[in-house]
């Protein structure tokens, strides 16, 4: 358990701040990264070393946020009294629509290009923050986040 706690005071900060860059609310990312260390210490025996310690972590945080914001969606009645025309309500299904095929293409596509995509584009983070995550380069992130799009605009035609 002393090992635990410090990987917590060692981690709790960059995970923190990598869930705000997600989700823009503090109270939530505070949510978000204590739910992390609580998935991670009850999986930590899953942790086989074939990235670092911080990589795993931020993924588990991104997956969490990620099933909190599906529940969310999913919890979020819409009512179509709140559109005044059939031209918006129609428009609203074509966007949801358009949106679940791009998702749908995002979660087929193969590592690292789906997630240094979902990084920038979700994840609003810089092309320096994601290289940082990836320990690579800028230019790395810049080229990858770059072909990723091509994947996904190949897809969608």
């Amino acid at each position: 358990m002393k090992d635990f706690d410090a990987i917590y005071s060692d981690y709790y900060s960059l995970v923190y701040k990598y869930v705000l860059t997600l989700c823009h609310d503090k109270y939530i990312a505070e949510e978000i990264t204590q739910e992390t260390f609580f998935k991670a210490l009850k999986n930590i025996d899953k942790y086989r070393g074939e990235c670092k310690l911080n990589v795993w972590l931020c993924q588990i945080a991104k997956n969490t946020f990620l099933t909190r914001e599906t529940q969310n969606k999913r919890h979020c009645n819409q009512s179509i009294d709140t559109f005044e025309g059939t031209d918006d309500l129609e428009q609203a299904f074509v966007d949801r629509d358009t949106a679940f095929i791009i998702h749908r293409i995002l979660h087929k596509l193969e590592e690292p290009y789906k997630e240094v995509f979902w990084l920038r584009v979700f994840g609003e983070l810089s092309f320096s923050q994601i290289a940082s995550l990836f320990e690579k380069t800028e230019s790395w992130a810049r080229v990858t986040y770059h072909r990723a799009k091509i994947k996904i605009k190949e897809e969608l035609i």
